[in-house]
C-alpha cells in the first residue's frame, strides 16, 4: 500500500504540502495541488480517514439521526441535509431512533463513537434534560423539529400551531362546522401544537371542539384508515375530516372510497406536510406545506457556519407553514 511519503517524493513536494492538499487547504496553488493529485492516482494512494481526523481534529462527517428511513417526509429531510453538506465537502452518517427513547440514545451514542464533528437530531422520545446535557459536551448538536428554550440557537423548527390554525380556518371559511379530526400521538409535541392551532381557529368562529369527533392516530396510513372507520361508527355526522399528516389523510381517502363515500362531495379530507405524493392522490390533497427539505438544508448550514467556519451563511431558526389548496376539500 502506497504511503504519504511516496506521494511526497513522486510529486516533489513536502509532506506538509501533501497534507494541505488532502485537507483542501486553500494555501496550495492549483499547479502544486495537481501534482499531488496526479501522484496519488499513479500510486493508488487513498488517504486514511482516521489518520486525517486525528491530524486535523475533524472527521468531515456529520451524524444524522431520524425517526425512520422510510417515507417521503424523512426522505426529503435527509436529502436536504446531505446535499448541503456534500456540496461543502462533508459526509453524512445516518441512523434511526424509531421514536423510542432507548433506541434514540443508542443511535446518538453510535454517531458519537464514529467521531462525527456534529450531530443533527430529529428525536421525539428523549427528554429535554438529556438533550440539554448532551449539548454541553464536546460535539455540537442541532435539533430539527424540536424547540428547547435553553438551546434555542441550536433548534430548527416549524410553527406547527400556525399550520393547524391555517388549515382549520380555511375549512371554516368553506362553511364546514361539523369537523372530525385524526391527530398524531398525544405525546408528540408537533401533534399537540397542530391541535392547539385547530382549537384557536374554532374559537374565532365561536365553535366548540368536539371531543366525540376526535381520534388519536399514529401518523401512519393505517392510522388514517382506522381513524375514519372509527369516526364513522360513532354515527355523529361530519362534513370534513382533518388529518394530522398526509400519510393518515391518504389512508382516510382509501377508506372513504371503500365505504362508498365521494371525496369531496360527501366528505372533504385534508392533511398536513405536503409530501411529494399529495398532489398525485385522487382527489389531489389539500394540505399544509411543511418545508422539511429546506429545514434539512438549514440544519446543515447551521453546522457549516458554527463548526466549519462558513461565516457568511444566513441562518433561519423557524419556518412558517403555508396552506396548499387542492381538490379534496370544497365549500358547502
Amino acid at each position: 500500500m502506497a504511503t504519504i511519503y511516496q506521494v511526497s517524493a513522486l510529486a516533489g513536494v513536502s509532506l506538509a504540502t501533501v497534507s494541505r492538499v488532502m485537507n483542501n487547504n486553500a494555501k496550495v496553488s492549483d499547479k502544486t495541488k495537481q501534482k499531488v493529485v496526479d501522484a496519488m492516482k499513479e500510486l493508488g494512494y487513498r488517504p486514511n480517514a482516521t489518520a486525517r481526523s486525528l491530524a486535523s481534529s475533524r472527521s468531515d462527517s456529520v451524524g444524522l439521526l431520524v425517526s425512520e428511513l422510510h417515507g417521503p417526509f424523512f426522505g426529503q429531510m435527509m436529502g436536504g441535509t446531505e446535499s448541503e453538506l456534500r456540496d461543502a465537502g462533508k459526509h453524512v452518517i445516518i441512523t434511526t431512533g424509531h421514536s423510542d427513547e432507548e433506541k434514540e440514545i443508542d443511535g446518538i451514542e453510535f454517531l458519537l463513537s464514529r467521531n462525527c464533528d456534529a450531530l443533527i437530531l430529529h428525536v421525539e422520545a428523549v427528554s429535554d434534560e438529556y438533550l440539554i446535557q448532551l449539548n454541553k459536551g464536546k460535539v455540537p448538536i442541532v435539533l430539527i423539529n424540536r424547540f428547547i428554550e435553553e438551546m434555542a440557537d441550536s433548534c430548527i423548527t416549524l410553527d406547527n400551531a400556525l399550520g393547524g390554525y391555517l388549515m382549520t380556518k380555511s375549512i371554516l371559511a368553506k362553511g364546514h362546522t361539523e369537523i372530525a379530526y385524526i391527530s398524531g400521538p398525544n405525546w408528540k409535541s408537533d401533534s399537540n401544537e397542530r391541535i392547539e392551532g385547530h382549537k384557536k381557529a374554532l374559537q374565532e368562529y365561536n365553535l366548540p371542539f368536539n371531543e366525540q369527533l376526535m381520534y388519536q392516530g399514529d401518523f401512519t396510513q393505517s392510522g388514517g384508515c382506522d381513524g375514519l372507520s372509527s369516526l364513522l361508527e360513532i354515527g355523529h355526522p361530519f362534513t370534513v375530516l382533518i388529518c394530522g399528516n398526509d400519510e393518515m389523510a391518504s389512508g382516510a381517502l382509501a377508506t372513504a372510497r371503500q365505504k362508498g363515500l365521494d371525496v369531496p362531495k360527501d366528505l372533504s379530507i385534508v392533511g398536513f406536510d405536503n409530501v411529494i405524493y399529495a398532489s398525485l392522490l385522487f382527489p389531489t390533497l389539500t394540505t399544509i406545506d411543511y418545508p422539511i427539505r429546506d429545514m434539512g438544508h438549514m440544519a446543515a448550514r447551521l453546522i457549516l457556519k458554527n463548526i466549519y467556519g462558513h461565516k457568511k451563511l444566513d441562518i433561519r431558526h423557524q419556518f412558517l407553514p403555508k396552506l396548499v389548496e387542492r381538490d379534496s376539500a370544497i365549500s358547502i
